[in-house]
């Protein structure tokens, strides 16, 4: 089946089995290139589940996802899908910056690209700090930052803002918005509603489907709320409860 050249990814009928359990049960869904779309919902509804199956690390039962016009995983994509954990992927008997050129020889990205990530991700003072020596949310940021080299299209992040400082948290979601200017697609998951407002698009998820997909704006009219959280749980009781 031909994939569109607009979209970032596709996915269609996605299950996913965790033992007897299925986290996703038949999933559809389509996003453009371009733009901030926001992943929320409480924790356990799936959409690690979901962002893993996106950058190809997750173990499916049927279906099909499609990345960039290729099947999830293939290699070619690892240059072009940034993908952040909520665990810190750092090495801890490395310092800041050598985890990051080291990732960056990986990639093949160019030398000056480390300063640019270190600068965006406000690590510059802790750049010779092994990275096992810093804070959680330090931790977090060398993540990011790693996420950031080279040329990615297209960018999971799993709770990126976790454990950051609120002028920090404005920071990175202006750097997401200049991104997603440039032409990056960024699939950003939160459970703070408040990081909402911040998105292109909104995807809210529940026990592993999908109650809402549109606009912050459009999602407010339908709901007829003032805010994210008071419009999801309008959409819950409309739904039947729990």
């Amino acid at each position: 089946m031909a994939v569109s050249s607009s979209s970032a990814v596709r996915i269609e009928r996605l299950i996913v089995r965790r033992g007897a359990t299925t986290v996703l049960d038949g999933l559809d869904l389509r996003i453009p290139r371009g733009g901030i779309v926001g992943l929320l919902g409480p924790s356990g509804c799936g959409k690690t589940t979901l962002m893993r199956s996106i950058v190809g690390v997750q173990r499916v039962a049927s279906g099909r996802v499609t990345v960039l016009g290729m099947p999830a995983g293939s290699a070619p994509l690892r240059r072009r899908v940034g993908y952040v954990t909520q665990a810190a992927s750092v090495y801890d008997d490395l310092t800041v910056r050598q985890n990051l050129r080291y990732v960056a020889r990986i990639l093949g990205a160019p030398a000056s690209d480390v300063d640019r990530v270190i600068a965006a991700t406000d690590l510059a003072a802790h750049t010779g700090t092994l990275a096992g020596d810093l804070s959680g949310g330090q931790r977090s940021r060398v993540s990011l930052a790693a996420a950031l080299l080279g040329s990615p299209e297209l960018l999971v992040l799993d709770e990126p803002t976790v454990g950051l400082d609120p002028v920090l948290r404005v920071e990175l979601w202006s750097l997401f918005r200049r991104l997603a200017d440039r032409g990056v697609t960024l699939l950003v998951s939160s459970h703070v509603m408040d990081e909402a407002r911040r998105c292109d698009r909104l995807l809210l998820m529940r026990h592993g489907a999908m109650v809402a997909d549109a606009t912050p704006s459009a999602l407010l009219r339908r709901t007829r709320t003032r805010d994210i959280e008071s419009a999801f749980l309008r959409l819950i009781e409309r739904a039947g409860g729990s």
